[in-house]
């Protein structure tokens, strides 16, 4: 793409990725993530919010492979579980469970319980090599379902039902839920403010050292 700009989603999950290009294909910039290069050192998701853990995300990813770098982090937050599983969400049913093990943990544990109201929420960062980034956040309210339903998406879309579609997130197709999603919301904050985003990343990317060789 003509004067476009990489940009690295600081993930190996496919379907994330496959959604933020969508998201930002009318846009000046090369998609990659993590898939695309070699290994790299884990970064361990340890901050108490998603603010914490995205930006740690994203300026761990830029310093390490020298380009700007966005990462998100996004959870599920449940009443009755006083607002787990929250920054836990990916590893609530321990590090290597299915997606169908974490929600099916879920639908257990409020088994019989009337308050099903829950909310998605996400922050994006946006960092550069040199530290500094930016920061976008959405929510997206809905309800758990009594049973899975739906086979798109990823994660708990199959168990978290959007009231105002009457379909819960894994019955959407990617348009819908782009359109009404935690993401899809924040992502829509950085659509709106692209260009600006895009003059933010050029001011601060260091800018390479350029040696002329001659002969003595």
């Amino acid at each position: 793409m003509q004067n476009s700009i990489a940009l690295v989603v600081a993930t190996r999950n496919k379907g994330k990725t496959s959604e933020i290009r969508e998201l930002l294909k009318d846009f000046p910039i090369e998609i990659k993530n993590l898939d695309d290069f070699g290994p790299i050192p884990q970064v361990e998701e340890d901050g108490d919010t998603f603010d914490e853990n995205a930006y740690k995300k994203a300026s761990f990813t830029a310093r390490i492979l020298g380009y700007p770098a966005l990462a998100d982090d996004s959870g599920l937050l449940v009443d009755a579980l006083d607002g787990a599983p929250g920054v836990y969400s990916a590893r609530y049913a321990g590090e290597n469970a299915t997606d169908e093990e974490r929600y099916a943990k879920i639908l257990q544990e409020i088994k019989g319980k009337t308050n099903r109201k829950a909310a998605f929420e996400c922050v994006i960062s946006i960092a550069v090599p040199t530290g500094p980034a930016l920061t976008y956040e959405a929510r997206c309210e809905g309800v758990i379902a009594e049973q899975p339903s739906g086979s798109n998406g990823f994660g708990y879309d199959p168990i978290f039902y959007y009231p105002e579609l009457k379909k819960t997130f894994a019955e959407l197709t990617q348009e819908e839920k782009n359109s009404v999603s935690h993401r899809g919301k924040a992502f829509r904050e950085v659509q709106e403010e692209f260009d600006k985003i895009l003059i933010w990343i050029r001011q601060n990317m260091p800018v390479q050292e350029k040696f002329i060789c001659s002969e003595d």
